[in-house]
């Protein structure tokens, strides 16, 4: 399972300036970006009130995501799903993500609606750059690898410093 730390008061400020609002039903930290800030957010299966949610990591980081958006925008969901359809080995590779996806998000609660879909597009296809990202940062390279390819092409978002500020943690007494 990969690695979470609980999700405190001082990350749920920071994760809720991130996002512009309150996330849903967030979990867990799933990775902290360099800075120290939560950049992915482990999400609930089913939400507080009662829909299913297939998307386990949810990446908050501002820049992170913009920086995601640019790749899709790109054009780059269309050459990794070409590729999928070419590459035998990539497919399994992918396929494998799916399950550590669906492994990583059993152990959050069952939820029989969606108890075959991960997030994403996986397995066939690629349909969220962000999700893949998310996942390959939660579960650490090697896993997606898809998410690790998108991943490689993403600059250092965190180099121009933490996209909330300090205060915003400290203001929470932690």
């Amino acid at each position: 399972m990969t690695a979470k730390e609980p999700l405190s008061e001082a990350d749920l400020r920071v994760v809720e300036a991130q996002l512009g609002r309150p996330p849903r039903d967030a979990v867990a930290v799933a990775h902290r970006c360099p800075c120290g800030n939560p950049d992915v957010v482990a999400t609930a299966p089913r939400l507080s009130d009662g829909t299913p949610f297939p998307t386990l990591y949810y990446l908050t980081c501002p820049r992170a995501s913009s920086e995601v958006g640019t790749l899709e925008a790109g054009g780059v969901m269309s050459q990794l799903t070409d590729r999928l359809r070419h590459d035998a080995e990539l497919a399994a590779a992918y396929r494998h993500a799916h399950e550590a996806y669906l492994t990583d998000r059993s152990r959050f609660g069952a939820v029989p609606e969606i108890e075959n879909v991960s997030a994403g597009g996986m397995p066939d296809r690629v349909k969220c750059l962000h999700v893949l990202v998310a996942h390959a940062l939660a579960a650490g390279q090697g896993v997606n690898p898809l998410g690790d390819e998108a991943l490689a092409l993403l600059p250092a978002w965190w180099a121009r410093g933490a996209c909330v500020p300090s205060d915003v943690r400290q203001a929470t007494g932690s």
